[in-house]
């Protein structure tokens, strides 16, 4: 029974040779799904949510230089953050991305300014890059429940989180280097109950 077994895992091994990167990828997004806090259903229209707009903005804008777009969507609640010509451009934006299939909200934070530089968007995913790992060293929360967005010096903390959460992962943010302020666009929960040991 064993070399039977043996023989159809090398068998079902070089049929899924071919289909690697589809299976690896599908098992790190379910290992993501695992411990976020969004529903399954959520977690997959903000990937939808994204896309979308992306390609709504792309195609209406795709010519003008004047216009540098970030869209975060968590909980289907959608960040735009990066710079606009102007406020009308800023307006239409946002009006475009409330028509997208399962947008909740829209936290307009787009910049009537100009292209942010190659320097300052380096600098801002350094940013992110250490309130993450500042996050992930702290125990006071699960460093997977805040996403981070940077843009020009301000962080954006998005998340399904508890006040205590809200309030380390805000106070990490704001006393990270190269912060200028953090807006906290949370949902909060009620807190879950502490881990028995």
């Amino acid at each position: 029974m064993r070399i039977v077994s043996l023989l159809l895992l090398t068998l079902l091994t070089g049929a899924l040779q071919g289909c690697f990167p589809v299976v690896a990828t599908g098992v790190a997004t379910g290992a993501m799904m695992i411990a976020d806090r969004r529903s399954s259903g959520a977690y997959i229209d903000d990937e939808a949510i994204e896309v979308k707009t992306y390609d709504r903005i792309g195609k209406k804008y795709k010519d003008n230089k004047g216009v540098h777009i970030n869209v975060t969507s968590f909980n289907r609640n959608v960040l735009l953050s990066g710079e606009v010509p102007n406020d009308s451009v800023k307006s239409d934006i946002a009006d475009m991305v409330k028509t997208v299939d399962n947008v909740r909200n829209v936290s307009n934070e787009l910049a009537v300014a100009g292209v942010s530089s190659l320097t300052s968007r380096s600098s801002d995913t350094l940013i992110t890059s250490d309130v993450k790992l500042r996050f992930a060293q702290d125990k006071r929360f699960d460093a997977n429940h805040v996403k981070v967005v940077t843009e020009n010096g301000t962080v954006f903390l998005m998340g399904l989180v508890c006040e205590p959460e809200a309030t380390a992962a805000t106070e990490l943010a704001s006393t990270t280097g190269g912060v200028q302020r953090v807006v906290r666009l949370f949902e909060y929960i009620p807190c879950p109950p502490p881990a028995k040991h």
